[in-house]
């Protein structure tokens, strides 16, 4: 546990995170929305810093990233905690876990232990992925240093709702992203806790700083599988980024708190897949379709 990054001490021990675009007023011995930034006394602390719920190697397809170093292997690390709450959360168990006052589940391992065993495994990168790495910033930045430092490309798999400050703080030293983007508002407001206008103004940024980025859309029946859902999404990408970024179209499966959902359609995608291709996208990839 260390101090955070990136908050602003306010009276009556009250401190304010700037970390994502929530902004989290936090009273002393409360925490944020993401269950691991904690007020003690008046300073915020990364509870999750040093402290590793999930490390792996995957293929870089996994994140998905498919025009990134492919056919490699990368370095996939994670903390718990999230600073959204989407039902649909495949990872949900570790994304969640630390709300509203949960231990902090996980190992201690430092960052020049993950990119020893990212070399040792002959990794060429090392993903911030799994949950959300915008809640993990201090471990991961150290991470992405001594990376970078030895030759190693960062990825970051991320919901984009990170604040301005922090995207700063890794854009020297990030080479990929994977965001995912939602589709509409109400889809971020209501079910997620977020904002679509958030996400594409960081979408901008990323692509203004040459970091390569890939946009996956995990579509859901009665939730975010419209024309004008897939319209929005294609039109945003073509007009504001470039014709050319890959966009993944994702097929849902039920898990968390849509258990009960259907699976979606083959067709939606298709439908998604034709919207796309008319909007101008020359990449566009099916997934989660076997």
């Amino acid at each position: 546990m260390n101090e955070a990054l990136l908050y602003e001490k306010l009276d009556n021990l009250v401190v304010q995170c700037h970390v994502c675009e929530h902004h989290c007023l936090i009273h002393d011995h409360h925490r944020g929305i993401c269950g691991v930034r904690e007020n003690r006394q008046g300073t915020l602390y990364a509870l999750n810093d040093g402290i590793t719920i999930s490390c792996a190697v995957d293929p870089i397809e996994k994140k998905p990233l498919y025009h990134f170093l492919p056919h490699t292997k990368t370095y996939s690390l994670a903390t718990v905690g999230c600073n959204m709450a989407c039902p649909w959360c495949q990872n949900f168990d570790i994304s969640q876990s630390p709300k509203p006052k949960a231990e902090i589940e996980g190992v201690e391992i430092t960052p020049e232990e993950h990119v020893a065993k990212a070399i040792k495994l002959h990794c060429p990168s090392i993903s911030y992925t799994y949950s959300e790495p915008t809640i993990f910033l201090e471990y991961a930045l150290k991470t992405m240093k001594l990376a970078k430092a030895q030759g190693l490309k960062n990825i970051w798999v991320s919901n984009g709702f990170m604040s301005e400050q922090t995207l700063d703080l890794i854009i020297p030293y990030l080479d990929a992203i994977n965001i995912d983007y939602k589709g509409n508002e109400e889809n971020y407001r209501i079910l997620c806790g977020g904002s679509i206008d958030i996400i594409e103004r960081n979408l901008i940024k990323l692509y203004q700083a040459k970091v390569h980025i890939e946009i996956t859309t995990l579509v859901i029946p009665n939730v975010n599988d419209t024309v004008q859902d897939f319209e929005r999404i294609t039109n945003f990408i073509v007009q504001k980024l470039d014709k050319d970024i890959p966009w993944h179209i994702s097929r849902f499966f039920p898990a968390w708190k849509m258990i009960n959902s259907k699976i979606t359609p083959i067709s939606s995608l298709e439908l998604a897949q034709k919207i796309g291709r008319q909007a101008g996208l020359t990449t566009i990839h099916l997934g989660n379709v076997w």
